[in-house]
C-alpha cells in the first residue's frame, strides 16, 4: 500500500493536468515555449503516473480498470467486478 502523501501528490497533479490542459495545448498550438515553460511542471500530463484506486501501487496497472493486478484479482474472485468470472475449462 503506498502512502497516503504518494496517493495525494498524484491526485494534486491530476488536479493540475486537468486545470492546465486548455492552456498548455493554446500555448503549444501558438509555439511559445517560453511562456510554457514558465508554467508549472506539475501541469505538464507526462508527469502523471498511473497507480491503483484502491491501493496506490503503481506497477502491475491495468489501465481498463484502474486498478493494480493484485487488488484486480482480490475483487475479480469475490465477484466485484461485473461481467468478469474465472476461467475453467
Amino acid at each position: 500500500m503506498a502512502k497516503e502523501s504518494i496517493k495525494a501528490r498524484e491526485r494534486k497533479r491530476a488536479r493540475m493536468v486537468a486545470h492546465y490542459a486548455e492552456k498548455r495545448a493554446a500555448l503549444k498550438a501558438a509555439g511559445d515555449w517560453a511562456a510554457l515553460d514558465s508554467l508549472p511542471k506539475n501541469g505538464s500530463k507526462v508527469r502523471m503516473h498511473n497507480r491503483c484506486q484502491l491501493s496506490g501501487r503503481p506497477r502491475g496497472y491495468i489501465r481498463q480498470f484502474g486498478l493494480s493486478r493484485l487488488k484486480f484479482r482480490e475483487l475479480a474472485l469475490f465477484g466485484k467486478i461485473p461481467g468478469l468470472k474465472k476461467a475453467s475449462w
